[in-house]
């Protein structure tokens, strides 16, 4: 019997038709959409310091298209200033309901000023204000301070006023040049299949690795 899913074509050693590794992600995504009881978008992101010391934390997965996936931070935390720095990241996605995981490699970029409004306009009122109040990353004298912050600031903006995307606060966009997708097998023997492209336009190959 044929396939009938991305999934099985990817582990199916006699299909070598091509498989576009995007839309396998959104077969992937979908899945884990259904099956995740908690932020199915959250991503392990992987940068590095000026020393080339690697940092990694836990972001979201905010907007994803043909060009790549973004996340919105502030640009002085330090995964902004390491990525301003160093616009090359590496992201991982493990789904433990589907014992699945996602990584990706490639360069970064900024997204475009419209792009970062359009998605601040979506965050719910006191995220936007938040994203005023933190001084990400930088020192807290205690949690009351960051709190009386953001009661200042919203008796600032009022109550019906628009809140403004800070001009620190925009997005990256991870535009893939490396995309390893890999299930849980019996045994430790699970499948891996590696995507790799030289240029953002180019063609995708995909290659079986050994787990």
């Amino acid at each position: 019997m044929p396939a009938t899913t991305l999934t099985e074509r990817l582990f199916d050693d006699s299909d070598t038709a091509p498989i576009d590794p995007c839309s396998l992600f959104e077969e992937w995504f979908a899945a884990a959409q259904e099956s995740e009881p908690n932020d199915p978008h959250a991503m392990a992101l992987a940068s590095v310091d000026a020393d080339g010391l690697p940092d990694v934390r836990m972001v979201l997965l905010n907007q994803r298209d043909a060009r790549g996936f973004c996340f919105f931070t502030n640009f002085e935390s330090d995964k902004g200033r390491e990525l301003l720095a160093h616009p090359k990241a590496a992201f991982v996605m493990h789904w433990k309901t589907l014992r699945r995981q996602i990584r990706v490699r490639g360069p970064v970029e900024v997204v475009a000023d419209k792009e970062a409004d359009a998605y601040f306009a979506t965050r719910a009122r006191v995220s936007q204000i938040g994203a005023h109040a933190s001084k990400q990353s930088r020192p807290l004298a205690n949690r009351y301070t960051l709190l009386e912050r953001v009661e200042t600031l919203k008796k600032s903006f009022g109550e019906d006023e628009p809140v403004n995307r800070p001009a620190y606060w925009s997005g990256f966009r991870v535009i893939p040049q490396a995309m390893e997708f890999w299930k849980d097998g019996a045994n430790r023997l699970h499948d891996r299949v590696r995507f790799t492209r030289a240029l953002p336009d180019g063609a995708w190959t995909r290659q079986r690795l050994y787990p």
